[in-house]
């Protein structure tokens, strides 16, 4: 999910029971926060945001009109 105005750089958030993170998508994938996901889950979510950063991108691009 992405939380309108709350900073330019291209990223995401991930929210589940276990836990919510950020990752930043540029200029590279990488974990800004992080509150209560396991190692693990982690390179998981990571491996995912990785597998679908095209889509992200366009999500962004679509939702903030860039």
């Amino acid at each position: 999910m992405f939380f309108s105005r709350e900073e330019k750089r291209v990223h995401i958030h991930v929210s589940s029971p276990d836990g919510e993170a950020k990752f930043w998508i540029e200029p590279k994938v990488e974990l800004v926060k992080n509150y209560g996901f396991s190692e693990r889950q982690i390179v998981e979510l990571e491996r995912i945001v990785k597998e679908h950063i095209n889509e992200i991108r366009d999500a962004w691009s679509r939702h903030f009109g860039c």
